[in-house]
C-alpha cells in the first residue's frame, strides 16, 4: 500500500516534499516525459494520455489519494514514480516523516 511510504524515513527528501499539488504534478510530468511510455508496434495504445493522467494528479492528491504512475519505457524497462499524500486518506494514522515547514 503506497501509504506505507510515510514510514520508509530514510527515503524522505526535501526537494520532494511539496505542499502544493501543482509542485507534485510538475515532479510526475516531467519524471514521465523523461521516461516516455512505449509505443506498440501495431499503434494501438497501451497507456492514458499525459494529460488525463494530470487531470486526475490535480483531483486526487488535494483529496490526500496517493498517485502512481507505471507503465514500459521504449527500452521495456518497467518504471514506476509516486506521489504520495501525507495525510493520507487511506491512512491518516500514519505520520509524516517530513512535515512540511
Amino acid at each position: 500500500m503506497t501509504g506505507h511510504w510515510l514510514l520508509r524515513r530514510d527515503q524522505t527528501a526535501v526537494e520532494r516534499n511539496w505542499t502544493r499539488v501543482v509542485g507534485a504534478v510538475t515532479w510526475l510530468k516531467s519524471t514521465y516525459e523523461a521516461n516516455p511510455p512505449a509505443e506498440r508496434d501495431d499503434g494501438v495504445r497501451a497507456h492514458l494520455a499525459l494529460e488525463d493522467k494530470i487531470t486526475y494528479a490535480m483531483d486526487a492528491l488535494p483529496r490526500g489519494v496517493d498517485v502512481c504512475w507505471v507503465h514500459y519505457t521504449k527500452s521495456q524497462s518497467l518504471i514506476s514514480f509516486s506521489v504520495v499524500c501525507c495525510l493520507n486518506h487511506h491512512h491518516p494514522g500514519l505520520p509524516c516523516p517530513l512535515p512540511p515547514t
